[in-house]
């Protein structure tokens, strides 16, 4: 059976090997108590039997206006587990979070433009490509910004597609 609950400190000692897909980005122990600190509730992991680590999604809500948003910094599952929908629990999770409790626009979240399974699998969860980001990761290969319109964004405004690619250094960030 499978838990979803909060991250909590003990974790950050044993999820190392979910990270260990090539496409997962992995940060520094700081990066990770930051987010655990500032946005508890944006942090889950999903546990097997054995208290196995599954997955876990890392997220924050930001921006301001029409732009506070939720953002989904990390979502990964360990290779076994995969094809079991986590991910898919995860972000529904995260997204739940922010529209109902933070009353957000939308979410996004950025994904490498090589990765085609994940892309397929944000667009089946509803998220469009909302730009690309030109040399985004490592300042070698393009991202993409996709985002899902929450319950607040009636007009659906936040997921207009740019109609040009952009740079990092254009990206706003709170």
């Amino acid at each position: 059976m499978t838990t979803i609950r909060r991250f909590c400190c003990n974790d950050l000692l044993r999820f190392a090997s979910v990270n260990l897909d090539h496409l997962t980005e992995t940060f520094n122990m700081s990066f990770y108590m930051t987010y655990l600190a500032r946005w508890p509730d944006y942090f889950h992991v999903a546990e097997g039997p054995g208290k196995r680590i599954m997955g876990y999604i890392m997220g924050k809500v930001e921006g301001q206006g029409e732009y506070w948003h939720g953002h989904v910094t990390a979502v990964t599952v360990a290779p076994e587990y995969r094809r079991q929908q986590l991910a898919k629990k995860l972000m529904k999770l995260l997204e739940d979070i922010s529209d109902k409790i933070d009353k957000a626009f939308f979410v996004d979240l950025f994904v490498r433009a090589s990765n085609t399974p994940a892309i397929k699998m944000y667009e089946k969860l509803g998220y469009v490509i909302y730009r690309r980001v030109l040399r985004y990761y490592s300042g070698e290969e393009d991202g993409l910004d996709m985002r899902k319109a929450l319950s607040r964004d009636v007009e659906k405004k936040s997921i207009i597609p740019l109609k040009r690619p952009v740079t990092p250094d254009e990206l706003e960030y709170d």
